[in-house]
């Protein structure tokens, strides 16, 4: 059983199948137990890669958020005796729209409420939490497609050297990179140069990669020089360790798209956008204005339902890094 997550504006309530022949339920005490099977949930990552710094300020969807940013100081020449040229440093603020929101609407019969012997007001709301976490990654990791500099992504990437072959996942010659376990270092540490030659601090780098990538990252030839373990198991962020300065993660919700050329690829091969860059490049917020309960009008139970707002913005889209890549 999977809750819906809906984008649309009509509320719609996902009647959950609890009967004992249906496929969603089966929660009758006197046939099942109580012990919910074991649910597993796609990895997000939103909280680790993006700058949240702003969702307290976000009451109801349509708001706006101001981002200031740190104003560029003149540095001029000097000689003896010039009079000096003073300024006032300005900045124009970015705006963040939180213009996107998902919501839940779910009904607990009355009857249901009373034979089940587990809390299932809870379970629904608990399932409810982690896919409006997928659902929200998804859009934003979409978003986020193109949205690199454009030293820091394409054929030809780096904003000094432009030699860095990274694939292009937009215009009209989209073109990807085959990865293997040979090579997947080298396009790492590419994509670590071009955040160098655009001057990104090294403190706080991130890569987001999919499973596969992850598994030639385990096998590679080099992961002794390069991979350090974490102590910690990998939690449901998804995270792996450390290649050269970036912490990895591993999602499966990164886009991908089929159709593409470059490298001996066919039509029908999928490629997928890998993202790499520190915490300023993306600015997230995100807030669940409303949960309620409420009677349901048309059959004897309780209607739990839950909006969540948010929005994002490229706002530093020199520190994010794009590459292109497909299984080899």
């Amino acid at each position: 059983m999977s809750l819906a997550i809906a984008g649309s504006p009509a509320l719609v309530g996902t009647y959950p199948d609890l009967s004992s022949g249906g496929a969603g339920g089966k929660f009758i005490p006197e046939i099942w137990s109580g012990k919910l099977q074991v649910k597993f949930y796609a990895s997000t990552v939103l909280g680790d890669i993006t700058n949240n710094d702003w969702e307290g300020e976000i009451k109801d969807q349509g708001d706006k958020v101001y981002i200031r940013s740190i104003p560029t100081v003149t540095i001029r020449s000097y000689t003896k005796g010039l009079n000096l040229t003073n300024e006032v440093p300005t900045s124009t603020p970015l705006e963040l729209l939180i213009d996107k929101g998902k919501y839940f609407s779910v009904v607990l019969d009355d009857v249901d409420e009373v034979q089940a012997d587990v809390k299932l007001m809870d379970t629904f709301s608990g399932d409810a939490a982690q896919q409006m976490k997928i659902q929200i990654d998804t859009d934003v990791l979409g978003g986020m497609v193109g949205a690199a500099a454009s030293t820091n992504r394409g054929t030809a990437a780096g904003a000094i050297s432009g030699n860095l072959g990274l694939g292009a996942s937009t215009g009209g010659s989209k073109s990807a990179v085959k990865m293997t376990k040979a090579n997947i270092i080298d396009k790492i540490l590419d994509m670590g140069q071009a955040l160098d030659e655009a001057n990104v601090p090294e403190e706080g780098r991130w890569i987001v990669i999919p499973a596969w990538a992850a598994a030639y990252l385990k096998g590679s030839d080099l992961k002794a020089a390069y991979l350090t373990g974490d102590s910690v198991s990998p939690l449901r962020n998804g995270k792996l360790g450390q290649v050269d300065r970036f912490m990895v993660y591993t999602s499966n919700l990164l886009p991908s798209q089929s159709s593409i050329t470059g490298e001996g690829a066919d039509t029908s091969v999928k490629a997928y956008s890998f993202f790499a860059g520190t915490r300023d490049a993306v600015s997230f917020a995100s807030q669940i204005t409303k949960v309620e309960t409420l009677r349901a009008q048309s059959t004897f139970g309780n209607i739990m339902r839950g909006l969540n707002v948010y929005g994002y913005k490229v706002t530093k889209p020199e520190a994010m890094v794009e590459g292109f890549f497909y299984k080899g």
